[in-house]
């Protein structure tokens, strides 16, 4: 299988309130290993993985044919805090983030225009989880983020 989950990777995905039939963004989701066992948890539901580097997006699809021929996963080069969707796209009933220095305090600014971002995408009664936590979101709607 191709791009198996680490053992970390794995317990983050399994803590994840999945269920079939969701819509599911991936944000930094590197080569993708994440988003396909996601997308194979969920059914016919939907992923969306992003990532800012394009070796990352470039590998993910190169190891996602199955997935993508689908139509249960796609990938697209792009930051979080630039993320507009297509037509369609939205809005999510889950947003997950490993790792990610916009969403996890390094890079504050970065941060606050993502979760500007995530606001936009993510469905009313939807939830982010950024490194095997559930984020709350704040009274104006807005994930709330680390100082």
């Amino acid at each position: 299988m191709a791009g198996a989950l680490s053992p970390r990777l794995q317990a983050i995905v399994d803590k994840l309130p999945l269920r079939p039939g969701m819509r599911v963004l991936e944000i930094g989701c590197g080569p993708g290993a994440a988003a396909r066992e996601i997308a194979r948890q969920i059914g016919r539901g939907w992923v969306l993985g992003i990532d800012r580097s394009a070796t990352a997006i470039r590998q993910a699809i190169r190891v996602s044919e199955y997935e993508m021929s689908s139509e249960i996963l796609t990938f697209r080069q792009v930051a979080a805090e630039e993320l507009t969707l297509h037509a369609g796209e939205g809005p999510f009933d889950l947003v997950l983030a490993v790792r990610v220095g916009a969403l996890d305090g390094r890079h504050p600014e970065a941060g606050r225009r993502a979760m500007e971002r995530i606001a936009v995408v993510l469905a009313p009664a939807g939830e982010l989880w950024v490194d095997g936590q559930r984020r709350p979101i704040s009274p104006d709607g807005l994930p709330s983020c680390p100082k």
